[in-house]
């Protein structure tokens, strides 16, 4: 008989064969992995890599109602078992049940979210691939199902890969689409300290609407994407001088163009904050992260591309870098095999195209 975490491996290795969107691989995914592993309820989540910040999520029945105020809680509160600390984990898996050495009580988040909801426990996954986060997968026990165990949590470890490959994957492939390009629609939304609508323009409601819609949600959720900008911008602490926002994501929107989602805390003489939310189309320099992270590229590659997209020569490259020009010469010659191109000028019709 085959070990279940056999049989969860060649159960996604089938999807990777399939020509399916990034919802419908994960709706798919999740089906699947209930065949082996059970759990109550579940939710997928993919990210901008650069941020962490939610692009999407998949939410099953029975988390949707808390599934807002678990996003608060991730980013305003102290708590166990954080996104932002799995995907800097060396194993990126780990459940409250076991972290909490068998009283998840001590969570905040099992306090006042989970166990109210029915739920015993919670395991969470970064998804993650060559050092970089893709998503999130999250699994919900109830009382009756009791507490995810060790070998469980090995299981979900050995498809971790599987599933990141196939979330990069589609993001790889959007970033090759050549449909036509189409103006994008762009918007400001204002909402108030609790994340409730204030006032927007045309634009912030087309988004608020196609985000919702995307989401599944009705028009009372603020979606996923939205929210978690938001979020950060409140938890933001006072940026240095030079220092860059990191309350702002890219994703896709729609004909192979990209949106950017930016949001802006607001303080007003009388204490009153608010927060402006931006939908641009995304810039070279938006995307730019997102492609270098896409192909693979090393810190010290990111650099030199970098340097590149500035016009530096080789030499200029290395006095700045303090490198020799022969190790930059090293470092493109993997670049160039990493993004499929041959030439520098190449390579940056290929970035910033």
């Amino acid at each position: 008989m085959k070990e279940p975490s056999h049989v969860i491996v060649k159960l996604l290795q089938e999807l990777d064969q399939a020509d399916l969107s990034s919802l419908m691989y994960r709706e798919i995914m999740l089906t699947r992995l209930r065949t082996v592993l059970p759990f109550d309820a579940a939710c997928c989540t993919t990210v901008d890599p650069v941020t962490l910040l939610t692009t999407g999520a998949i939410t099953e029945q029975g988390v949707e109602a808390i599934h807002g105020s678990l996003m608060d809680n991730e980013y305003l509160h102290e708590d166990y078992n954080k996104f932002s600390q799995l995907a800097d984990a060396k194993i990126p898996v780990s459940a409250l049940g076991q972290i909490t050495g068998g009283q998840p009580e001590l969570s905040r988040r099992y306090r006042e979210l989970l166990r109210p909801a029915g739920f015993a426990d919670e395991l969470r996954a970064a998804l993650k691939v060559d050092g970089v986060c893709w998503g999130f997968l999250t699994l919900f026990r109830s009382v009756d199902n009791g507490l995810f165990t060790a070998e469980e949590l090995t299981w979900i470890e050995d498809i971790i890969p599987l599933i990141a490959r196939r979330l990069k994957a589609g993001t790889l492939s959007r970033l090759h689409t050549n449909e036509p390009e189409q103006q994008l629609e762009e918007g400001i939304l204002l909402l108030d300290e609790q994340l409730v609508p204030i006032s927007l323009n045309s634009g912030g409601n087309y988004w608020l609407g196609k985000l919702q819609q995307a989401e599944g949600q009705g028009q009372q959720k603020l979606p996923g994407p939205i929210r978690a900008v938001s979020l950060q911008a409140l938890a933001e602490k006072p940026l240095p001088q030079g220092g860059l926002p990191t309350a702002k994501l890219c994703f896709q929107a729609a004909a192979g163009q990209f949106l950017t989602i930016t949001a802006s805390r607001l303080e007003g003489p009388s204490g009153l904050v608010q927060l402006a939310v931006s939908f641009t189309a995304a810039k070279a320099a938006d995307l730019l992260p997102l492609i270098t992270e896409a192909y693979g590229l090393s810190e010290r590659e990111k650099e030199i591309v970098e340097q590149l997209s500035k016009g530096k020569s080789t030499k200029e490259v290395a006095e700045a870098l303090y490198i020799s020009a022969y190790t930059v010469q090293d470092h493109l010659k993997s670049i160039f095999a990493k993004t499929g191109v041959k030439s520098r000028r190449e390579l940056i019709w290929q970035l910033y195209s």
